[in-house]
């Protein structure tokens, strides 16, 4: 009797760990952040994009405001197309200028949207202009080695002492 309930508790114990990774997997993937909110899309086009996925977070002043909806690449611009749903709760000016961003050095790739002044604002279809691409760490790196070897350059020759006159050498 004894040993049946302690393979009871064990099972129950195992149980609530693969439950507990579950809910971690989906959490880890934008999986379970699925909302029934209306929403209307917008496109932007970038460069480079990064590590950015689709369902990745939208934020607004640190606000989760939308989804990563769509990523294509564009074959006559070389870009990446953007297609953001944005809640219908939040009305973002035209001018609104859209930044792929990294919470932290290592963290997660969002698109940054930082609001701008115009009185007309963005409709389900429209298209955010005004973008900055993500700035990708080895990138970065590289440049500043490569322009530390510019600076350091090929050793500088000496020149070679002149000879000594003749009457110095007798």
């Amino acid at each position: 009797m004894e040993r049946t309930t302690i393979d009871l508790w064990f099972g129950a114990f195992v149980t609530a760990g693969f439950v507990a990774l579950l809910v971690l997997a989906l959490k880890v993937g934008n999986l379970g952040a699925e909302r029934a909110t209306e929403t209307y899309r917008v496109e932007s086009r970038f460069d480079n994009i990064g590590g950015l996925k689709v369902r990745g977070p939208v934020r607004s002043a640190g606000v989760l405001v939308g989804r990563v909806a769509d990523i294509r690449f564009d074959n006559e611009s070389y870009q990446a197309q953007v297609t953001l749903a944005l809640d219908r709760r939040y009305a973002f000016p035209r001018d609104t200028t859209a930044s792929i961003l990294t919470s932290g050095l290592l963290g997660e790739t969002y698109v940054g949207l930082d609001a701008g002044a115009d009185d007309k604002k963005l409709a389900s279809g429209d298209r955010i202009t005004i973008t900055q691409s993500a700035v990708v760490l080895e990138k970065l790196i590289g440049q500043f080695l490569f322009s530390k070897a510019q600076d350091s350059g090929p050793p500088a020759a000496t020149p070679a002492p002149a000879p000594a006159p003749a009457a110095a050498r007798k």
